[in-house]
């Protein structure tokens, strides 16, 4: 009895039905097959898209970066979960491999609505900064370095960020493989993650409240460079906000 009750609670929760008050996130894959298996925590995600998951998903699904649902790939796995996420361990299936897979949630539906249009009155856009170019591993415009050396130009909690090439060009239309930028996070592109292992130069803004650029002397619309370090940039995900002295 107990196991057919735990069977029968398993196909409610991974069956619930998407409705007007709720939503599905993107797909996410943060992992492949190569090593151990097929990882697609929700810790580990939380870490990589920290605006991109509802704090209690209600419900999760996994298929392959092809779009076939797990349920029909034949592998030993078990259901995602939306307090862990989904794995496939490789040495469980029958060939030694698990296929590449991704995971999306469910949350409410006024978590994935678009938010409001902003009042320009009230916001206004930071100058560019270049702190890296892709020289070394990749191009890394990471918000805890950016703030260390213009903290009298860059608000704490800016609302939004937008990143293009130095030559102008917006990230989403160069072809490099990268994550959107995130206001805790900064940007980065990695050389090993594109197709001629090379990054495109990158340049970042960011979106704060107007009374910080009115009392900054920097004009908006103006370019930071600064000519990058020997010095290693912070591992991407391990990001760590500037404490204001009292």
């Amino acid at each position: 009895m107990a196991k057919v009750l735990l069977v029968f609670l398993t196909v409610i929760i991974h069956c619930t039905t998407t409705t007007a008050q709720t939503c599905k996130t993107e797909w996410f894959d943060i992992d492949d097959p190569s090593e151990d298996g097929d990882n697609e925590l929700l810790n580990l995600l939380r870490i990589k898209f920290p605006n991109g998951i509802c704090l209690y998903p209600t419900a999760c699904e996994v298929e392959t970066t092809s779009g076939v649902p797990v349920s029909q790939t034949g592998e030993n796995v078990q259901p995602c979960n939306v307090v862990a996420g989904f794995f496939c361990v490789n040495n469980e299936q029958s060939d030694q491999s698990c296929q590449d897979y991704r995971i999306r949630f469910t949350c409410p539906a006024s978590f994935c609505a678009a938010p409001p249009t902003p009042d320009t009155s009230k916001i206004c856009k930071t100058e560019w900064f270049n702190i890296d170019d892709p020289s070394g591993e990749g191009d890394y415009e990471t918000f805890n370095h950016l703030y260390i050396r213009f903290s009298d130009r860059l608000c704490l909690y800016p609302s939004a960020c937008e990143v293009e090439t130095t030559s102008g060009v917006p990230a989403s239309e160069t072809g490099d493989v990268v994550e959107p930028c995130n206001v805790a996070r900064g940007f980065f592109c990695k050389n090993t993650d594109q197709s001629d292992q090379s990054c495109e130069d990158y340049r970042i803004r960011f979106t704060c409240p107007k009374s910080f650029c009115t009392a900054s002397t920097t004009t908006p619309g103006a370019s930071s460079t600064v000519t990058p370090s020997t010095t290693s940039i912070t591992t991407p995900g391990e990001y760590i906000l500037p404490i204001l002295n009292a």
